[in-house]
């Protein structure tokens, strides 16, 4: 089946979204680890489940890092689990997002980015499902075996 430029753009635009969220989170986690926090104080975790910075940087580098990184790679090698896991990363990254947002009682515009990143993954990938009229319901060259 011949697949349209617009669901083309969809899929090529959910990769570069994904390696972006992977790339981020990935450093992210281990500048958190590295420096303690990034020079944020301790003060902002108080309240929450956590002491330290520790735990919400591993949870960044392996979680929300892994999820996109995974999502990345299995839609490079048009695996048919790639939208599956790409959906659960952006989910995962808005996830992430709200809970930190929660925890530190605050908001800063790189949230909003990454959210409108997470959200922007899920959106791409219910269009390349089909959801929306407008575009064929194809998976772009992601193939049905392995």
């Amino acid at each position: 089946m011949r697949t349209s430029r617009l669901t083309t753009t969809a899929f090529w635009s959910l990769l570069v979204v994904s390696v972006f969220n992977a790339l981020s989170a990935i450093a992210g986690g281990i500048a958190i680890l590295a420096t303690d926090g990034l020079g944020m104080p301790s003060s902002m975790l108080a309240g929450g489940p956590f002491t330290t910075f520790t735990w919400p940087g591993l949870i960044l580098l392996v979680v929300v890092g892994g999820s996109q990184t995974l999502a990345a790679v299995l839609l490079i090698a048009r695996r048919p689990s790639a939208l599956l896991w790409s959906a659960v990363a952006g989910f995962g990254m808005m996830i992430w997002i709200f809970v930190e947002t929660g925890i530190i009682r605050g908001l800063s515009w790189l949230q909003v980015v990454y959210f409108a990143t997470g959200a922007l993954q899920v959106i791409l990938v219910l269009a390349l499902l089909g959801v929306a009229g407008w575009l064929p319901r194809v998976s772009p060259g992601i193939r049905s075996t392995p």
